[in-house]
C-alpha cells in the first residue's frame, strides 16, 4: 500500500486509500494539523518519500516507528498495525458509532471492527443506566 498525493481530499479533509488492509479501498480522516503539516513537507509524488523521492518500503516505515517509539520511551511493543489500532480506540472513546469507525477502517464485518470495543473500558464507564433517567 502507498498513497500518492492525488490520494489527499483536502476540501472533504479525506484521504482515499486503495487497496489498504484486507485489499479493500476506503476513505478515512485527514486532520486539519496533518493537512498544515503535509503543505510544509510538499512531497513530490507520494505522500511519504525516501530521501531519493521514491515510496518508502514497509522495513523502512517499521524502523522509522521503531526508532520514533524508542525516542519516546514507551515501553509497549509498537508495530505499525498499533496506529491504526490505536485510531479507532481513539474514534469509540471519542464517542463515534461503531459502524463509521468500521467504514473508515474497511471493515466489510462489524463483527471485525467490535474488536475494538474490548480495548475501550472508557466507553463503558461513560455509560449510564436508563434506570439513572427515572
Amino acid at each position: 500500500m502507498h498513497l500518492d498525493l492525488k490520494d489527499i481530499d483536502s476540501k472533504r479533509m479525506l484521504i482515499r486509500v486503495e487497496e489498504g488492509k484486507g485489499n479493500n479501498d476506503r476513505n478515512t480522516l485527514l486532520s486539519e494539523n496533518t493537512l498544515l503539516i503535509l503543505r510544509e513537507y510538499k512531497p513530490k509524488k507520494y505522500l511519504f518519500e525516501g530521501e531519493k523521492g521514491g515510496k518508502y518500503s514497509k522495513t523502512s516505515v517499521g524502523k522509522i516507528l521503531k526508532r520514533a517509539v524508542l525516542k519516546s520511551k514507551i515501553q509497549k511493543r509498537v508495530i505499525v498495525h498499533t496506529l491504526r489500532h490505536s485510531f479507532a480506540t481513539h474514534l469509540l472513546e471519542n464517542g463515534v458509532d461503531l459502524r463509521y469507525i468500521q467504514s473508515l477502517l474497511g471493515h466489510t464485518s462489524s463483527q471485525t471492527t467490535q474488536i475494538y470495543t474490548h480495548v475501550s473500558t472508557k466507553v463503558v464507564s461513560d455509560i449510564k443506566s436508563p434506570l439513572d433517567n427515572l
